[in-house]
């Protein structure tokens, strides 16, 4: 691997660390808290580029997302292709007019600032372990001035979010490729004051939709940033061979495509609502003693996290050779591609950007409990426990391997975290969750083997008999990994099986999590077991969501689950 290619991979890897921080302060040009989110999901082909950035540079237009993500993208699509750090000032400098040129209105005080800095820096100092301080100096201070340069930003009292994530990244960037290791101070003391949303900020009301599109323009027609202008707000044009990527902010995503429509063909369309009432969600504020971290393996959407203040650590997805955080990917596109026997696999977080997960979270809540994937299922607790013993000399990391994976790590990690909002002591929070971990119950139920059978969780006889006899298997995430549990024969038994299970094992218990998971069949588990499962348990809090895509990918289409947990 090349010293530039660990640069971009340790860069990403910084960014995905912080990217929860990066939503959160989320206020230009919308308040729409997906910031960090879009960047993870544009830049993800960084994550793996080591020895084929020719070809992460073509998936970086396929994966720009968001206004943040496309003007990022159209600078990295010049500077991942430097051959060597001599080159790395002039693809800055071309990369910086290439994404000033596709921001219809450019604006100062965002990434743009950034990447005029870092292209004016890198023009006058070489890049070494010497120079690395003051190039990474020289960014922190336009980033600081972010949050004076926009009215909305210092209304906020925060620097851009934006601007943020480009430093967040060439901290990890240059530090890699220099090997420079001095002055590693958290962001909050490099930022003082600039890192969370005033009381009393209140954003913009929208009701604009934010449109990603690509289109091969017709013959003869050529669709520039200036074309582009006259449709909407916030728009961000990359030209790329024969096809050109738009975004753009439009109150009327109908009309606007029917007009883009008469440029040439659309070969790519999504729009997603922007529409904001004026509040800034910020997640629960109120006291914790301890912060809860936990994988998203848990099935655990990126929203609930939010609204409990959870931390996820993220695996990630990887659709032929495209890979993706799994809370960031379309859980109807994974399965649809599963069902059509399209090949799908699933990735760990490289040890590196846990390490840094891990460091983010103790600089920005103190304590925090890490309720990790059972040990048999991946290396998170291993990973988290040597960190912990060589990195955390304040003794802010708690680590419990819960032995769990899917739903019943999901409500054991939701449960300890409102758990940990009505205690002060700590050593309580250790202990409920100690207690859940014992007590939590999951069993999965499986639509078909052969995906299974794919990802080497059972053998290839028992996946072709288990098929040929029409049986369902019933499994449960248990420490010592996946165990059969039960056989039945179609989806009335499934729920029979449920019901019984559940009836009988929380029986004892006052109040009871219950946890319904779905996978391609989100209305059945809704419509048809939810309602079975209420009449075993008619005072429990059912909630359901979807099953976690580290599960999904392996169990398949069809698969659902039921977890569940007494309540404190």
């Amino acid at each position: 691997m090349s010293e530039l290619d660990e640069g971009f991979i340790a860069g990403y890897a910084c960014l995905c660390a912080r990217a929860d921080l990066l939503d959160r302060i989320n206020v230009f040009p919308v308040a729409d808290s997906d910031t960090g989110a879009n960047l993870r999901i544009s830049l993800a082909p960084l994550r793996s580029c080591s020895g084929r950035r020719g070809l992460a540079v073509g998936q970086l237009y396929q994966t720009a997302t968001g206004n943040s993500g496309n003007i990022a993208v159209s600078f990295f699509g010049e500077f991942l292709q430097a051959g060597h750090i001599d080159e790395l000032p002039n693809k800055a400098a071309v990369g910086r007019e290439k994404a000033r040129r596709a921001v219809a209105e450019p604006a100062e005080g965002t990434m743009l600032s950034v990447f005029d800095t870092l292209a004016g820096t890198l023009a006058r100092l070489p890049v070494t372990g010497q120079s690395c301080p003051m190039i990474l100096a020289a960014i922190r201070d336009v980033v600081l001035a972010t949050a004076t340069a926009l009215p909305d930003l210092r209304s906020a009292g925060v620097v851009d979010a934006g601007a943020l994530g480009m430093f967040v990244f060439f901290d990890g960037f240059f530090r890699a490729i220099t090997g420079y290791a001095g002055n590693n101070r958290p962001l909050a003391d490099l930022f003082p004051g600039r890192l969370a949303i005033a009381a009393g900020f209140r954003p913009r009301e929208t009701e604009l939709y934010c449109v990603d599109a690509l289109i091969r323009p017709a013959d003869g027609l050529v669709f520039t940033t200036e074309t582009a202008a006259a449709l909407g707000e916030s728009v961000v044009v990359i030209p790329n061979r024969e096809q050109v990527k738009v975004h753009i902010h439009t109150s009327d995503p109908r009309k606007l495509r029917e007009k883009m429509t008469g440029f040439g063909e659309i070969v790519a369309w999504s729009d997603e609502s922007l529409h904001h009432d004026g509040t800034v969600r910020q997640g629960d504020d109120s006291p914790a003693c301890m912060h809860i971290m936990t994988d998203a393996a848990g099935s655990m959407t990126r929203e609930v996290a939010r609204r409990h203040a959870i931390t996820l650590l993220d695996s990630y997805i990887v659709a032929g050779d495209h890979g993706r955080p799994e809370t960031l990917c379309s859980p109807t596109d994974i399965y649809s591609l599963l069902r059509k026997g399209g090949k799908v696999s699933t990735a760990q977080a490289s040890v590196f950007e846990r390490q840094q997960l891990y460091r983010s979270v103790c600089e920005q809540y103190g304590r925090t409990l890490y309720l990790c994937v059972g040990s048999a299922f991946t290396g998170n607790h291993a990973t988290a426990t040597a960190w912990k013993e060589e990195q955390d000399a304040d003794d802010l990391l708690s680590v419990i391997d819960t032995g769990a994976a899917s739903g019943r790590l999901g409500v054991i990690a939701l449960l300890v975290a409102r758990y940990a909002r009505t205690v002060e002591d700590a050593s309580l929070v250790l202990s409920q969750a100690r207690f859940l971990v014992e007590n939590a119950r999951e069993y999965v139920f499986i639509d078909v083997l052969r995906y299974l059978v794919a990802g080497g969780r059972v053998s290839r006889t028992g996946g072709f008999f288990g098929d040929l006899l029409h049986m369902k298997p019933v499994i449960s995430p248990t420490p010592e990994g996946v165990k059969k549990v039960g056989l039945v024969r179609n989806r009335d038994a499934q729920i029979a099986f449920a019901s019984g299970k559940v009836g009988l094992e929380a029986a004892g218990w006052k109040d009871v999590l219950v946890l319904l998971q779905y996978s391609d069949n989100r209305e059945w588990v809704a419509e048809v077991v939810q309602p079975r499962i209420r009449a075993c348990l008619p005072g429990a809090e059912i909630l359901t969501g979807p099953l976690s895509l580290t599960s999904g990918v392996h169990m398949g289409p069809g698969a659902w689950s039921i977890a569940f947990a007494p309540v404190a």
